[in-house]
């Protein structure tokens, strides 16, 4: 989608940057695709927040997405371009020939109408959703499986895909849009091309309102909290934080500070990471 700017009518609105909603095809989602999504506020069942910052926003509901893309040649055909306000990207509704209808990420370049497939046998087009031992070698792909059959799970945010550069042995190296390259097993599925709405990273909030809008509350420094608050709380006028190394609220180190203590079970499978 196009971005549009914003008369300079007030101080929030100066600078301002928004959609334009060309691509978007239908403002009324299917309702058969539709759950609840309640306020949690980063709340546990307990009631404790366990993710600060979280919380407000404007109402919506969650629209079910279908991650694993398993009806094998089965003709499907895109009739919505929709607008998701649970994610970055946008979703393309899609009827397929026996009736069902799913919500799937929707690639740059899907326009309405098209057909897609899933499955082994299908073409090298977008939107078609393969497993890696089908695709060839150079194809950029996106909603990437690490575990067969549970859906996918990497490079599914807007404007983001990856790109398979070999195949060795049972498994496929992957180079992510973070730019690292790990090695996914090659009976994984994976959709091809890239995911759209690639302006989402364009986008300048412009207000402290809208931020609330998206359910993000206000972070506090721990510099300007008092000592009982936070480690770095306290002090005449801008105090230095007066320890080793900075703190989190609970009196962890942060910034940087490595407290892992024991490595991912999928590290063995990273050929190069993401930092330097």
């Amino acid at each position: 989608m196009a971005i549009k700017t914003y008369k300079p009518t007030t101080n929030g609105r100066r600078n301002m940057t928004g959609y334009d909603f060309s691509e978007i095809t239908t403002n009324k989602p299917e309702k058969s695709l539709l759950k609840p999504n309640p306020k949690r506020a980063g709340r546990n069942n307990a009631g404790k927040i366990t993710i600060r910052h979280h919380g407000g926003g404007h109402k919506h509901q969650y629209r079910v997405i279908d991650f694993k893309r398993q009806k094998d040649d089965v003709r499907g055909i895109v009739k919505t371009i929709e607008y998701d306000p649970n994610r970055s990207a946008n979703i393309s509704l899609i009827h397929y020939e026996d009736g069902i209808k799913t919500y799937i990420l929707a690639p740059k370049g899907l326009k309405v109408g098209t057909s897609i497939y899933s499955g082994p046998e299908a073409d090298i087009q977008v939107g078609n959703a393969l497993p890696l031992a089908n695709i060839p070698v150079g194809t950029f792909i996106h909603n990437i499986e690490l575990k067969p059959g549970k859906g996918g799970q990497l490079v599914r945010s807007a404007g983001t895909s990856a790109q398979l550069l070999g195949k060795e042995g049972k498994y496929g190296l992957v180079r992510l849009s973070s730019g690292e390259t790990r090695m996914i097993l090659l009976s994984c599925r994976a959709t091809i091309g890239s995911v759209g709405n690639e302006q989402h990273e364009l986008i300048n909030i412009g207000k402290a309102g809208r931020n609330r809008w998206l359910g993000k509350r206000p972070t506090v420094r721990g510099s300007v909290m008092n000592p009982n608050d936070h480690p770095h709380g306290g002090g005449e006028g801008k105090a230095p934080i007066g320890r080793p190394s900075p703190m989190s609220p609970w009196g962890k180190p942060t910034l940087g500070k490595k407290t892992r203590k024991s490595h991912n079970r999928s590290d063995k499978l990273i050929v190069r990471g993401r930092k330097k």
